[in-house]
């Protein structure tokens, strides 16, 4: 009897644990968003997060069902997340913009420098991972036309080898360089969501600083410093001003 017991709380236990998986939690959360039950979806997306489990399409869906819970601060948080792993996904570029149109403050970017924002468009091309292979291969083909410039003895060959190595190898300096760019920017958490429904942003980090103005919740900011609880941030238009830790979340 008492083998019986101890059985059948094993195998519940191995039910138990194997409903719980990350996968198995997706595949539910994924079933309730279909059913229209987005804040149970929504918790059971986050109990995978606590798992230690991250990936652009779980942050993605995530931020599809908080905008459907019409929560846009947390919609617009999770739908960077999942643009930080995946910063080429039309589908989360599209959704991060609706959700911004349901904010209030519509903040003008400066304007930057044509080679600059080229490089940004073309380092976000792929994610860290990606650019990182892309570097792995182009080393590999490196490493191949230099052993045929060395070990050819036609003329012609040996050119076009040499010539192949030297831009193959600028291209895998450069996915290097793409790779550290976005690993930094996932690494960083230089960038925060307010999640409080107005925030006036002081001149200095107390409440006794002059009102600087106001902004509200879903707006993106640059973070530039911290002084026990208060933030320096910065406005993509490019003001500067401090608020409270407790009303953002970091990126």
């Amino acid at each position: 009897m008492i083998q019986k017991i101890i059985f059948t709380l094993l195998l519940f236990g191995i039910s138990y644990s194997y409903s719980n998986t990350p996968s198995v939690l997706f595949e539910n959360a994924n079933a309730l968003y279909k059913r229209a039950e987005y804040q149970k979806a929504a918790s059971t997306y986050e109990e995978i997060l606590k798992t230690g489990v991250a990936s652009s399409e779980l942050y993605f869906n995530l931020g599809n069902a908080y905008y459907k819970l019409n929560q846009i601060p947390f919609a617009i948080l999770y739908y960077e997340r999942a643009l930080l792993l995946a910063p080429s996904d039309e589908d989360i570029q599209t959704n991060l913009e609706m959700a911004k149109l349901k904010t209030v403050d519509k903040i003008e970017q400066l304007p930057q420098l044509a080679i600059f924002t080229w490089i940004e468009s073309l380092t976000n091309f792929m994610s860290s991972n990606l650019w990182a292979l892309t570097s792995i291969i182009l080393f590999g083909l490196t490493l191949l036309f230099i052993s045929i410039f060395l070990y050819s003895k036609v003329l012609h060959i040996r050119k076009m080898s040499f010539w192949l190595s030297v831009f193959v190898l600028i291209g895998f300096i450069t996915s290097i360089y793409f790779s550290q760019k976005q690993k930094i920017k996932i690494e960083s958490h230089g960038f925060a969501i307010l999640v409080s429904p107005s925030i006036t942003v002081k001149s200095s980090p107390n409440e006794n600083g002059t009102d600087l103005f106001v902004i509200h919740e879903g707006t993106k900011v640059s973070i530039l410093s911290k002084s026990d609880t208060w933030v320096e941030i910065k406005l993509s238009d490019g003001k500067v001003g401090w608020l409270q830790e407790k009303d953002m979340i970091i990126i």
